[in-house]
């Protein structure tokens, strides 16, 4: 028996529910990626729906459909995807991983490798969709450097014990707090918070290529200078700071700061402070507010000189930052001769 309105995740963010094979495609597609869709049972009755909520490194998202379902998307490109089945189950394949996904073990999707899913008659998920740079951006973090290579999730997650199951518990209090009126995900500090913690759950709870680096990183000890370091720097990301106001902030020298940093980051303090704001930088693009533009998101973090701005930028994230405020489809277009 289908689930009374009431009982469906993420009600108030609902998006379409329809019985037409087309308008499902064309409209999970335009949060997702183009994908091919097709029933593949003897039910006639798909009755698919799609719930979402937007927050800033990832999306929450609740999708049913009452028919067995085909789902090729190929390469999905943009995102990770974390499916967690409520009823049902899928039969998944992401590049030369082949399993079935249950309320027991969930599918994780890497965005670089061809996927094929074929969803069983009345399945109900909760899907979790990350971007794919800032999942890049946090394994960064979590590693002290960026990896050279894509981060590539292998088999399904369990669900049933040890950090995946406080993964799902965690992702289904985020559905729980939003259907209670207060989306724990969006703009402001304890969101981001929260969706670092999810991002940092997804790594510890499910199997991945970067285990062994992630564990060194973190079995590595960090000087108490560093931490007081980098906490000073996230907290003054809208100011100029010197490497001589860092220093004094963590109790340590000039000298000291930048071979801390050196060993133990791979960069400099002042490296450190730029690619932190190019990161907030980026979420305020990506989020596209009306009357968004590049220029006052650099003025914002502290970038006055816009050519550089835009340079580390591409270099940084791929494309420029008027692109990534397009592809956001919102703000506005800053006046000719402004930041590209």
């Amino acid at each position: 028996m289908a689930p009374r309105p009431a009982q469906v995740p993420l009600a108030a963010h609902a998006l379409f529910r329809s019985n037409d094979l087309d308008e499902a495609r064309e409209r999970v597609a335009q949060v997702f990626c183009p994908h091919r869709l097709e029933t593949t049972g003897s039910r006639t009755l798909f009755n698919a729906c799609h719930h979402h909520l937007r927050g800033n490194r990832l999306s929450l998202n609740y999708i049913e459909y009452g028919a067995r379902t085909l789902i090729a998307p190929g390469e999905l490109d943009q995102f990770y995807l974390v499916q967690i089945p409520l009823e049902g189950g899928a039969e998944i394949r992401n590049g030369n991983d082949s399993y079935l996904s249950t309320p027991d073990q969930a599918a994780v999707l890497n965005p670089h490798l061809p996927t094929r899913m074929v969803w069983e008659e009345g399945t109900r998920q909760v899907l979790v969709q990350i971007d794919r740079r800032a999942m890049q951006d946090h394994l960064a973090a979590e590693l002290g450097a960026p990896s050279d290579r894509p981060l590539t999730f292998l088999g399904p997650l369990d669900l049933t014990s040890g950090p995946g199951a406080a993964l799902r518990r965690l992702v289904l209090w985020l559905v729980a707090e939003a259907d209670a009126g207060a989306p724990p995900i969006g703009p402001g500090l304890m969101a981001r918070q929260i969706e670092g913690t999810v991002l940092s759950g997804l790594l510890e709870s499910a199997r991945h290529d970067h285990a062994g680096l992630v564990a060194r990183a973190k079995s590595a000890p960090r000087p108490r200078h560093l931490r007081a370091a980098e906490s000073y720097i996230e907290a003054h990301l809208d100011r100029a700071l010197t490497i001589e106001e860092v220093a004094a902030a963590a109790g340590i020298s000039s000298r000291g700061l930048q071979l801390a940093f050196r060993e133990y980051r791979g960069t400099t303090p002042l490296a450190f402070w730029r690619d932190a704001r190019l990161a907030r930088a980026h979420d305020d693009l990506r989020k596209g507010a009306q009357g968004t533009t590049v220029t006052g998101v650099a003025l914002k973090w502290g970038f006055s000189h816009f050519g550089r701005f835009s340079e580390a930028y591409r270099e940084r994230y791929g494309l420029t930052p008027r692109d990534t405020l397009r592809a956001a489809g919102g703000g506005r277009e800053d006046q000719a001769g402004g930041v590209r």
